[in-house]
């Protein structure tokens, strides 16, 4: 066997893939080592375990039609019953746990029932419309039946899928992987892979430079600038994950739309990139990026001092208003710098913010899913899906884990035809609407998209990253080449 492909990372997670993740290095893994019944491009989804599928004209019945002769790691056949397996197991309500919220993907495959028409036939019938149930699927990795007793004996680091690598040995700081000839998908460049973890940025940068690895991710956006020199290849990758303030529209000042509009106009998101990212990052013009399906036009409330100002008089606070911020210390790791940024323009229009950090990250996700935040906290919005986004956090309705009191009634109208609306076109329109009723009503103070920077050995001018941001291993040229 060849050497193996190196790569560094900042994190090395293996866990179930069952729960809810948006964290880029655990998604490479998983994507390597299992497949799923589709795949995410710019352009929609594309086949993978499945090579067609169809929704019903109420988008609540599902049929999926597999590959043949497709098989586990294990020599198992991934026919339609272990895909319902794997499926069923991603619907319990002690699955799809993700920072400070569970049971993320039973929202959605909850009820439903799921079953094998023949071997390779998977029908799906919700127990309510969802048109964009695409966007849950792309995470339904497909495991093997035999592997999932070790999954739930919390046994994560002998994962078995149908991928295109599987997993030779696993311990905190390396994971090891070798090829799985014959994928349908083609065979990769690298016959064998080893990740390794290696927290900090400059370290990893140092690894890449002097030869000892051929990939090294989430780089520093400004040291890695030295790797725009012939023999590095250095791809900047704009990530969904959205940097936002949550805004708690059901208790307190921020519950009169008024002094949330106010917010929004006394922005300036390039000043804010630049003074707390160094311009390591794009503005969040809306409550989703340009790359969501629906996105609006990208037109903002425009910076407007004055406005802003009188709005805060209107909203009857004419000497001034203190605010309450949660902030955490890391994720976003810059959470501290960005507050105290935002705290100097809203100064401007008489808001002052009443800080109180936060250390235990998880901790303060629970709080934020609690809905226990005080007036505004330091967050993220990070599922690639319009629908999503309008589900967990927008509808006041469901009352979803990240709402906290936003309620538009013309935005839920459009959330209800959207999700029975399969027609890609029509529902693009009904997504358009809300986000264009959001700019004028909005929920939070949107940010910014962050700027990822992935670094290769050897010079690769065609090299690029997924559409979501998530590094395809099995499609790594050989890093080397020049």
């Amino acid at each position: 066997m060849s050497r193996p492909l190196i790569i560094v990372q900042p994190r090395l997670p293996l866990r179930d893939p069952h729960d809810c993740t948006d964290a880029n290095d655990e998604l490479a893994i998983y994507e390597a080592v299992f497949d799923t019944l589709i795949r995410r491009n710019a352009n929609g989804f594309v086949p993978r375990l499945a090579d067609r599928w169809t929704v019903s004209a109420d988008a609540k019945t599902w049929i999926f039609h597999l590959r043949p002769d497709v098989r586990f790691q294990d020599g198992s056949p991934c026919d339609a019953q272990a895909v319902c397996l794997s499926l069923a197991r991603m619907a319990r309500a002690d699955k799809g746990y993700t920072l400070g919220s569970p049971g993320v993907w039973r929202q959605y495959l909850g009820g439903a029932e799921i079953i094998a028409i023949d071997d390779l036939t998977v029908s799906i019938a919700l127990a309510e419309p969802m048109a964009d149930l695409l966007d849950v699927l792309v995470q339904g990795y497909i495991a093997a039946p035999s592997s999932l007793a070790d999954l739930d004996s919390g046994i994560t680091s002998n994962p078995v899928g149908t991928g295109p690598y599987r997993v030779v040995s696993a311990t905190e700081t390396e994971l090891r992987l070798s090829v799985v000839p014959g994928h349908f998908d083609g065979d990769p460049a690298h016959e064998a892979v080893t990740i390794r973890l290696v927290p900090d940025a400059a370290d990893r940068l140092t690894a890449l430079t002097t030869g000892a690895v051929g990939v090294a991710t989430s780089l520093d956006y400004h040291a890695s600038q030295t790797l725009t020199v012939p023999g590095y290849t250095r791809v900047e990758t704009v990530v969904p994950v959205a940097i936002i303030y949550l805004l708690n529209a059901a208790n307190g000042p921020l519950a009169d739309p008024r002094l949330r509009r106010a917010l929004n106009l006394a922005l300036d998101r390039d000043v804010l990139i630049e003074t707390v990212v160094g311009g390591a990052a794009k503005p969040l013009l809306g409550f989703v990026s340009p790359m969501h399906f629906g996105a609006g036009d990208g037109a903002a409330l425009p910076q407007d001092l004055e406005a802003a100002r009188a709005l805060v008089v209107e909203a009857g606070y004419a000497d001034g208003l203190t605010l309450s911020l949660d902030c955490p210390t890391r994720l976003p790791d810059e959470a501290e710098r960005l507050t105290a940024a935002l705290g100097d323009q809203l100064a401007r229009i008489g808001i002052t913010l009443d800080v109180h950090l936060h250390h235990e990250r998880e901790d303060y996700a629970h709080m934020v899913r609690r809905k226990e935040i005080g007036d505004l906290c330091v967050f993220d919005s990070s599922p690639l899906s319009t629908f999503r986004v309008l589900y967990e956090k927008i509808d006041a309705r469901i009352k979803g884990a990240w709402w906290q009191g936003y309620h538009n009634a013309q935005v839920e109208i459009l959330i209800d035809q959207a999700r029975e609306t399969p027609d890609d076109t029509k529902r693009t329109a009904l997504f358009q609407a809300a986000y264009s009723e959001m700019q004028e009503d909005p929920p939070w103070l949107t940010l910014y998209n962050p700027i990822r920077v992935t670094g290769l050995l050897g010079n690769h001018p065609g090299f690029t990253m997924p559409f979501d941001g998530v590094l395809n291993i099995a499609t790594l040229p050989k890093t080397g080449d020049t």
